[in-house]
């Protein structure tokens, strides 16, 4: 945070999106290191489809068909919880080359499970080179882009998720036709293919310009940001708020200088969670909440369970059903590229409370469509076509809000010497709560019925909606550096916020946490 520096009105238009310049080099950047989310989004859409067949060849129950489905996600724990410090480690770009090849190893292995406890092993090691993706490449693309582009670039963490997914729905409709026991290998194995190209497009990237600074690589670090940034102005502002943030002398100017123990990453687990200031404590409860709270509120089971729903809702055909999963994946892929444009004009916040809004909307109607389905000795063509509509309802407003700025907002919102680990604890939560719910979806609806389980997601996801409304500041335009002095009070009084008018006589100061966010 630079608390003498004045941010003229120059500057101010210069972040506004209006005039938003999409700087090619970053742009290229950002869809390299997202292919990695391509990876996670294929597994959950071809587990989808895969699981049928699986269920079939290895004469599995239900109970050991949701476990293999939901333990992916929390195999990739143990990868999230190693990704911070690896990345402080070796770098921002060779963890994401990490990541791949283990993805890679996994694919591989699942394609040639021969039975059941093959193919968790193969999971297990796909698993753990997704939790190193999920947190890198979020944190990776928000350190290299400008202020103007963070939001629309880092979205794109779920954007080719979503691709991912329908990619893996296609490849189980265009597969299932094939020999039962080659198909569901077929479609678990294609996912190494996306792995082999991000290992050779990564050789074309740079290092984050703040790692670099983190390792005292100065000369190195202007060249990455005279590439990303929008201005050669831009560059020197956002290399001197770096080493600040670092604690590097404003008049350093060496290629290479010296960089304390503590601002190499080293200490920061402590800060984060015992000598954590009130802007920080609020950083974590924000990231935790809202990973929380976007997987919490169903998604996993709409997208995973997708063809059990339409099963449910009176479609007993595989070929129908995989077809509408397509559906699925078509709708929620269309919908994220509609909300990347809109992250930098509209803002977090906007996004989030129509999100969830709607998503609360849906996942009543839904609710209710399949209780009465279920009471039904005879199902009313009309209400399937009601539960089908809602469940591409559902992932519409997800992926208009919750599932792209969840990635944006957390990867963000900490300091730069907190903010792998800081990540690394926001996918944690996402992954572990994506897990639970994916292993207990299928006795869920049996013990409460299927009807009931939305239910409990609806109200879930209103709980989300008040926990947004009323703990996430609206982060939009502004520089990484500056972004605690939104944070520090626990009740946020606006939607939205303007650009931070960095006046010395009004910066707050972090240690004080009485930030307020107004209009």
């Amino acid at each position: 945070m630079m608390s003498e520096a004045k941010v003229v009105e120059s500057e101010e238009a210069h972040r506004t999106p209006k005039n938003l310049k999409l700087n090619n080099y970053t742009f290229a950047c950002a869809i390299l290191a997202s292919i990695t989310s391509i990876l996670l989004g294929y597994d959950i859409g071809v587990m989808s489809g895969a699981a049928i067949y699986i269920k079939r060849d290895l004469k599995l129950s239900d109970v050991k068909i949701e476990i293999l489905v939901g333990i992916f996600n929390l195999y990739s724990l143990v990868g999230s919880c190693l990704a911070g410090r690896t990345s402080d480690w070796i770098g921002r770009r060779y963890t994401i080359v990490f990541a791949g090849a283990i993805f890679f190893v996994g694919a591989i292995l699942m394609g040639f499970s021969p039975n059941y406890a093959f193919l968790m092993f193969g999971r297990f090691v796909a698993g753990v080179g997704m939790g190193y993706a999920l947190m890198i490449a979020p944190v990776y693309t928000a350190e290299l882009s400008p202020p103007s582009s963070r939001g629309f670039l880092t979205s794109f963490t779920d954007v080719f998720i979503n691709v991912g997914i329908l990619l893996g729905y296609i490849s189980n409709y265009a597969l299932s036709k094939m020999t039962l026991k080659l198909g569901w290998r077929m479609m678990l194995g294609i996912g190494a293919i996306p792995s082999m190209f991000l290992t050779v497009g990564v050789l074309a990237m740079p290092e984050s310009p703040r790692w670099l600074v983190m390792r005292g690589r100065l000369g190195e670090a202007k060249k990455v940001l005279n590439k990303t940034s929008d201005t050669k102005e831009e560059a020197q502002q956002r290399l001197a708020e770096i080493k600040e943030a670092a604690g590097i002398p404003e008049n350093e100017e060496g290629e290479v200088v010296e960089v304390s123990k503590r601002n190499r990453g080293e200490g920061v687990w402590k800060e984060l969670f015992l000598d954590s200031t009130p802007a920080i404590r609020h950083m974590l409860m924000a990231t935790l909440g809202i990973h929380f709270f976007q997987q919490a509120s169903g998604v996993d089971a709409v997208v995973l369970y997708s063809p059990t729903i339409f099963e449910k809702a009176g479609i007993t055909i595989d070929t129908y059903k995989l077809l509408a999963t397509v559906g699925v994946g078509f709708v929620k892929t269309m919908f994220i590229l509609v909300a990347t444009f809109m992250l930098d004009r509209v803002g977090r916040r906007p996004l989030l409370l129509s999100s969830f809004g709607g998503m609360l909307l849906s996942l009543l109607t839904l609710a209710i469509s399949l209780t009465v389905i279920h009471q039904s000795q005879k199902k009313p063509i009309w209400l399937v076509g009601l539960s089908m509509v809602m469940v591409l309802s559902y992932v519409a407003s997800f992926s208009i809000g919750a599932g792209p700025v969840t990635w944006v907002y957390s990867s963000e919102i900490f300091p730069l010497r907190l903010r792998a680990q800081g990540m690394a604890v926001g996918v944690v939560v996402n992954r572990t709560t994506s897990g639970v719910l994916s292993i207990t979806f299928l006795s869920l609806s049996k013990a409460i019925t299927i009807g009931g389980a939305f239910f409990l997601y609806s109200a879930i996801a209103a709980f989300g909606w008040v926990f947004i409304y009323t703990i996430l500041p609206e982060t939009r335009g502004k520089t990484l550096e500056e972004m605690v002095t939104s944070f520090g009070k626990f009740w946020v009084k606006s939607s939205t916020t303007k650009p931070v008018n960095n006046s010395h006589s009004q910066m707050p100061q972090l240690q004080q946490g009485t930030i307020n966010v107004q209009n």
